[in-house]
């Protein structure tokens, strides 16, 4: 490369060190968190997480304001988008068992910028979970005391009109937000019981609820006189679905614990499919009741399914109702408080933020500074902000995480496995599994001999010499045999993965092109129909091209941890649906969005810039992935592997010889 002038290399080490890549150590069990977390705790941890005010409360708000009866179908096609996603998450959590979720996937795949990103908005999403759930944890309670609460609070203490703010401060959801932080600060044991107890009684209430309210169903609320099953049409299912995924964020922090599992490659799999399919099930069942119980315009935002039974005359069953839904959004403020300081705890582990929240306590074993402190912001945020604009600013943060991550399960599968120092596979979750490289010309024709000793005839020859071809193509990464003679001089030449990495690209771009129209293009756009179909037709070959070449290339195979099924179009049907999603919800929401990553931006740069100095860091830290050629025979020897993958800098690394 040539030599670049004195006064750009602080740039571009900057620009190197955002697309490194992270580098895991040879056993990935090691941890100074405290492994204790079986397969049934990371179930009702999961469950915990998904069912709370997204049942109680956010099934009201869909129906009235956006669906109809049709939220139904709204949360099943969530709940479908939501398993595209977990199997994602269930890969990477059994492949790489440690604690910061989307964040530590992004990372070890495509790159720091995007990790710290994605990092940034799963803790806005977990701020704006815990917030949410404390205002209906409120609502709910305040509902039992006829609105006793609010009205104290406003003619006593204070109330204000300001947009997206609340009518008046809450504090009782900032209360118990604090309450909350004080019991997960004692350990996970402590909170893993906690969420026990609270998650045994929310499906009692639910199943009881149920049965009572398929008792008093009334076919006729979902009649034309009423307003129909779908008075808004697809339009609204489609926008009832985008907020809809808020019900099912929760499973993320079965991969969050991952590194407080026992036995997490079985355990992370497991408990992601069940916990997602009772949540999914429950909340199907739960709104459809509720919309057979009373007519959905009559609804009540606050407190729907409580108020239901209210108005149907069982007031104590409405009681029983509303003692589950608050037992139920306990649960989710506990997996909300338990995620969000494990991932703070992740980034500051790596330098990406405050070393301070890095601190593991020696007695309870759990990140204590990160617990209280996010927990009392989290507070604040419960104290002053409108329900409805917290659960809308959460979907778009968790929608974007999932196409992140559902992106680096195709980069990662078909990249080869880097080896560290020590000679094994940095992403097996197994000290003791075997790399696979790409064999070498030597080895290859050393395997051939012993199978072909002798060559009568120049066939034979032939033959071993096609075998050596074969097997030095078929590496992971590169063209699939079938497909080198119609494509090896276009991509022959490629680095393994390469291909690959620039498709995801083109695949996200042309699903934002292709979702942007179909949304945007005869509304606001105003575009012709022949202009508008072009754009279509252009944009999804785009999308479908970018499969099929991702198609042509060979996968990691023989993996001992759970893969996702049908690599790449899983994981591409799920970029495609997150975008979608993401492109129903409002204009507002975007801009509160771009804001938070503006913020988020002008963080990183300074904290980027400050790493400058720091080339090798301690365990557990940043590590270089910018590895300087070394001429043959020579032996690398830092005191950490560093990822090959990224292009040499273009002035001498200290220390990174």
């Amino acid at each position: 490369m040539a030599a670049c002038p004195k006064t750009c290399t602080p740039v571009v080490r900057f620009c190197e060190k955002l697309k490194r890549l992270k580098t895991l150590d040879d056993d990935m069990m090691a941890t100074s968190l405290k492994r204790c977390l079986s397969t049934v705790d990371l179930t009702l941890l999961g469950v915990g997480g998904m069912v709370g005010s997204g049942l109680y409360v956010l099934t009201g708000t869909v129906a009235k304001d956006l669906v109809g009866p049709a939220v139904v179908l709204s949360f099943l096609f969530a709940g479908f988008a939501s398993l595209l996603a977990a199997f994602c998450y269930a890969e990477f959590g059994a492949r790489i068992p440690k604690t910061g979720s989307a964040y530590m996937f992004t990372y070890v795949s495509v790159g720091e910028i995007w990790a710290f990103l994605i990092g940034w908005n799963v803790i806005l999403e977990n701020m704006i979970g815990g917030a949410a759930t404390a205002r209906a944890w409120s609502g709910y309670l305040d509902s039992i005391f006829d609105h006793a609460i609010q009205n104290f609070t406003e003619t006593h203490v204070m109330q204000w009109k300001v947009p997206f703010l609340a009518h008046y401060p809450d504090l009782l959801a900032a209360g118990i937000l604090v309450l909350a932080s004080v019991f997960i600060s004692f350990g996970v044991q402590v909170s893993s019981y906690l969420n026990h107890i609270f998650t045994t009684i929310s499906m009692c209430v639910i199943i009881f609820l149920l049965i009572f309210g398929f008792m008093l169903a009334d076919p006729s609320n979902w009649s034309l006189k009423e307003g129909g099953f779908a008075p808004f049409g697809i339009s609204g299912i489609l926008a009832g679905s985008a907020t809809c995924f808020y019900a099912f964020v929760g499973f993320d922090v079965i991969a969050s614990s991952s590194e407080e599992a026992k036995n997490p490659q079985k355990a992370v799999p497991i408990a992601t499919a069940v916990s997602l399919g009772l949540a999914a099930a429950a909340y199907i069942l739960v709104s459809t009741v509720l919309t057979l119980m009373v007519p959905w315009y009559s609804l009540d935002p606050n407190s729907a399914l409580s108020d239901a039974f209210f108005r149907r005359g069982y007031s104590w069953a409405g009681i029983i109702v509303a003692i589950g839904s608050i037992c139920a959004m306990n649960t989710v403020l506990l997996c909300n408080l338990f995620s969000l300081p494990r991932i703070v705890y992740a980034m500051s582990e790596d330098g990406l933020f405050f070393s301070i929240f890095a601190r593991v306590n020696p007695v309870t074993k759990v990140p204590v500074n990160a617990i209280l402190v996010f927990g009392i912001l989290m507070a604040i945020m419960a104290l002053i902000f409108d329900l409805e604009a917290l659960i809308q600013f959460l979907s778009i943060g968790t929608l974007l995480a999932y196409t992140l991550v559902a992106a680096s399960v195709i980069v990662l599968r078909f990249q080869p496995e880097k080896s560290n120092s020590k000679g094994t596979p940095s992403l097996s979750p197994n000290p003791n599994a075997e790399a696979s490289p790409v064999p070498s010309e030597s080895q290859t024709i050393t395997e051939d001999s012993a199978d072909l000793k002798q060559y009568e005839s120049f066939s034979d020859k032939l033959q071993l010499v096609d075998r050596q071809t074969t097997q030095e193509h078929r590496g992971v990464g590169q063209l699939k045999a079938f497909w080198e003679p119609y494509l090896d001089r276009l991509f022959g030449d490629c680095v393994p993965g390469e291909v690959v990495a620039y498709c995801v690209m083109t695949l996200i771009v042309s699903a934002v092109s292709f979702c942007a129209v179909l949304e945007f293009g005869t509304k606001n756009l105003q575009l012709p129909l022949w202009s508008f179909t072009l754009l279509l037709v252009i944009f999804s070959l785009a999308f479908v091209l970018s499969l099929a070449l991702i198609w042509v290339h060979e996968p990691q195979a023989n993996s001992k941890t759970f893969q996702v099924p049908l690599v790449p179009f899983t994981p591409g049907l799920s970029i495609l649906i997150n975008v979608f999603l993401m492109m129903k919800l409002s204009l507002l929401t975007w801009i509160r969005f771009t804001v938070w990553i503006g913020v988020d931006t002008d963080e990183l740069i300074p904290l980027s810039l400050s790493l400058l100095s720091h080339v090798v860091l301690p365990s557990g830290s940043l590590v270089e992935t910018v590895q300087s050629v070394q001429p043959d025979g020579q032996v690398e020897t830092p005191a950490h592997h560093v990822n090959a993958t990224s292009p040499p800098p273009a002035q001498e690394c200290t220390g990174n010889r």
